[in-house]
């Protein structure tokens, strides 16, 4: 026998159920793209697809006479630092959003400002079609442009706490098994098969000995490990490397400026809703 509110509970149901499948709508629609849409691809260029800055760092490391890895504060003080997630993200939205236009005149400040905000402003998980990026006169690729207008872009793509706020932080206190890591590897090499760069998050958790993110842009593959090449925001003369241990399923990154070396866990940041 039905209850005697059941028509109240029928249409309470339904609207739930349409709310529920308009949401679903929705969110396809954004992840969806456009019939007749063209996308030209290619593979993310350290030369010409990254800051001429860096994020600065607050702190210098150093081995001391004992080879205890020591840290004091950086003097002066760095004007730009904190921001690592900030640039990694902007570069990658810059390569999947953007176009530059070398031929055009230069433009005024304000011009390259209102750019700059429209770029960071779409989603970095998602791709611009051909006809819809936003094109930068005057320059030739992101390098040149960062070069010339750099005090603009370190304004424009963001403050350091969206570095400290990144939504997907929630992963890095949950544990990372080795299967979930050769899970990651396998993701990033589709992502770059794709001409699709990862934003990844570099992390060791609850010790924070590294917190850090980084562009993978190249990928090569012996039968011991996948050498992930990376654009690090804190180094950006010259690519690093984000080394996978294929044997023992656990990414290793080399010894450098901020980081005595080491194992790391690591997971893409920037790719959906959760992260």
């Amino acid at each position: 026998m039905l209850p005697q509110n059941w028509k109240q509970l029928t249409r309470n149901l339904s609207f739930q159920v349409v709310c529920f499948l308009g949401l679903v709508i929705l969110l396809s629609g954004c992840a969806g793209t456009r019939p007749g849409a063209t996308f030209t691809k290619r593979p993310f260029n350290f030369q010409t697809d990254t800051f001429a800055f860096s994020n600065e760092l607050v702190w210098e490391y150093q081995y001391d006479e004992h080879g205890k890895w020591t840290s004091h504060p950086r003097q002066p003080p760095p004007d730009y630092s904190h921001h690592c997630f900030v640039v990694a993200r902007s570069a990658r939205q810059f390569f999947e959003h953007a176009r530059f236009d070398p031929a055009a005149p230069l433009a005024d400040a304000a011009t390259y400002r209102r750019l700059i905000r429209a770029v960071v402003a779409r989603d970095a998980s998602h791709v611009t079609p051909d006809a819809e990026r936003i094109v930068v006169p005057g320059y030739a690729d992101l390098r040149s442009f960062s070069a010339a207008q750099g005090a603009l872009l370190k304004s424009e793509c963001g403050g350091a706490w969206q570095s400290y706020f990144q939504r997907g932080h929630w992963r890095m206190i949950m544990p990372f098994s080795r299967h979930y890591e050769e899970r990651m590897a396998a993701q990033f090499q589709a992502d770059l098969k794709a001409d699709h760069p990862p934003v990844v998050h570099l992390v060791r958790f609850p010790r924070i000995t590294i917190n850090h993110a980084v562009v993978l842009f190249d990928a090569v593959t012996t039968d011991k490990e996948i050498d992930f090449a990376t654009y690090d925001p804190n180094n950006p003369q010259q690519p690093g490397v984000l080394i996978y241990d294929r044997a023992k399923r656990t990414f290793q990154f080399p010894a450098n400026n901020y980081f005595p070396g080491g194992r790391v866990d690591v997971y893409e940041v920037y790719r959906d809703w959760r992260y």
